[in-house]
């Protein structure tokens, strides 16, 4: 009987030390910058889009209410690291920069799009077209690092004007300036550059022909939190296989990342 109450013991301890410590408890507690419809963003005052709706099925699964914290996008590793929140969901490309600072978890894959206002002759289509432009961004968009490569790589060889790229706290006021004439060219997230023009009511229009430099989007936690990344990987695994899931992927027009787009993210090469 003593053995039996021992091996007991000891597995409810080993099942304690395994479970994640959360920010709140009984509460998944998200990072997600709430301007960046359709993923994140406001409906009626409450949190919406494909990352609210994938984290709602991930935290049903760990039997966890989920809690949205709205924080401006470059915020939101340091939030993270600073223990604001349990993790990040919010869009959050996979890059090697990136995972020197968190561990992600892969669960979408999409890419850029390229705006211009309605009436514009112009209509870039590559990022090669982008030289000698004003191109807006989401301030710490993983997009950012690749035109200023491209600006010193092709621009300036060719003497065609660097790319001169303009950051913002978030998407609208990327459009806005582009509506106020405060940059030429828009940059953004393909399924956020459809919602935006349908938003703007046809006032924009996408120029670009086919995905710009495709990523692979995580879930992001901190490094040191092993049991939480588990949890969430599991609890992923399971939610995949659901047809709420297949249907979100179709709603949003994104894809799953297969195993080689993950490691081909974190290797740079992707």
């Amino acid at each position: 009987m003593k053995r039996t109450a021992m091996l007991t013991g000891l597995l409810i301890l080993a099942a304690t030390q395994s479970q994640a410590a959360l920010v709140s408890e009984g509460e998944l507690t998200i990072g997600s910058d709430l301007t960046y419809p359709p993923y994140n963003y406001l409906k009626d005052n409450e949190p919406a889009g494909f990352d609210v709706e994938v984290m709602a099925l991930i935290a049903q699964q760990m039997s966890l209410t989920p809690r949205i914290k709205d924080t401006r996008f470059a915020s939101l590793i340091m939030g993270l690291k600073s223990h604001k929140f349990d993790v990040v969901a919010s869009t959050l490309y996979v890059t090697p920069e990136r995972a020197q600072q968190v561990a992600f978890i892969p669960y979408m894959k999409t890419g850029g799009a390229l705006m211009v206002k309605a009436g514009s002759t112009d209509a870039p289509q590559h990022p090669e077209d982008l030289c000698g432009k004003r191109v807006g961004s989401i301030k710490g968009g993983a997009w950012i690092p690749k035109l200023r490569a491209l600006s010193e790589s092709y621009c300036a060889p060719h003497q065609l004007g660097a790319i001169d790229v303009k950051e913002f706290p978030s998407s609208p006021e990327v459009t806005q300036a582009l509506f106020s004439g405060a940059i030429d060219v828009e940059y953004e997230n393909a399924a956020v550059a459809k919602a935006t023009v349908d938003k703007t009511g046809q006032r924009m229009k996408i120029t670009s022909t086919s995905l710009l430099y495709p990523v692979v989007v995580g879930l992001a936690v901190n490094k040191n939190d092993t049991a939480l990344h588990e949890q969430l990987e599991t609890a992923l695994s399971r939610v995949s296989t659901t047809p709420e899931y297949a249907a979100l992927l179709d709603k949003y027009n994104v894809q799953v990342p297969a195993k080689t787009d993950f490691q081909r993210a974190l290797d740079g090469t992707l």
